[in-house]
């Protein structure tokens, strides 16, 4: 009975570390940047329709609801507090909010390269074709422990160590990984201790200075 109870509880664990792993990878909703293009289409009053860009400093400028910061919300998320701010002017609102333009995905590229920046992300890429693409790897690059950050919610971001040092054979290639929308490959100059699994995603910039890099 004890081996039973024992076997129930691993099951349990295990099952519960599954379904926790699978909420963490869940690929994270496109969230509103600046310089998407947003058109907000009313159905009772189409007087109020119009199409607006989210300003550098997050904001829009609505007819009805005024100024309102969106950056990071969304569409889902804007289209409700857009209707709650207009529901004190308009009886019963009817809104179809649509995101009209958005920035393309990028990963980028800082540290021990040629050309840090931004790059447009190209489905396939992989962190070694990244780093190519920015120009390879410096003589002061720490090739042996190349960081790639995951954001995977809007709070958390996973951390993957790779060593992408005397790629020579087809074998040598496992190590490379396969990069997503909005990675962040970091190449440092010196050895970095105690990288957790995951971590906030408002911690990376403390490995490097996100304003030193431009974009080829």
């Amino acid at each position: 009975m004890k081996k039973l109870l024992q076997l129930a509880l691993i099951l349990l664990c295990c099952s519960t570390a599954l379904h926790a792993d699978e909420t963490l990878h869940v690929r994270p909703r496109y969230a509103l940047q600046t310089g998407d293009v947003l058109t907000l289409e009313y159905r009772y009053t189409p007087e109020f329709n119009q199409t607006v860009t989210i300003q550098p400093d997050g904001y829009v400028n609505l007819n009805i609801a005024g100024t309102m910061h969106i950056v990071g919300m969304t569409v889902e998320e804007a289209h409700d507090a857009i209707l709650a701010k207009e529901e004190s002017k308009l009886n019963h609102p009817e809104l179809n909010l649509v995101l009209t333009q958005f920035q393309k995905p990028y990963y980028v590229v800082a540290g021990e390269v040629e050309h840090t920046g931004k790059f447009d992300f190209v489905e396939g890429t992989t962190a070694l074709q990244a780093i190519m693409q920015s120009g390879g790897f410096k003589d002061t690059a720490q090739q042996t422990q190349v960081v790639v950050f995951r954001r995977v919610n809007n709070g958390l971001a996973e951390v993957h160590q790779i060593n992408l040092q005397k790629m020579h054979h087809t074998s040598d290639m496992e190590r490379d990984i396969v990069l997503q929308p909005g990675d962040v490959i970091l190449v440092p100059r010196n050895k970095l201790e105690h990288l957790a699994r995951f971590m906030k995603a408002t911690n990376i910039g403390v490995f490097f200075d996100p304003l030193n890099y431009t974009t080829p």
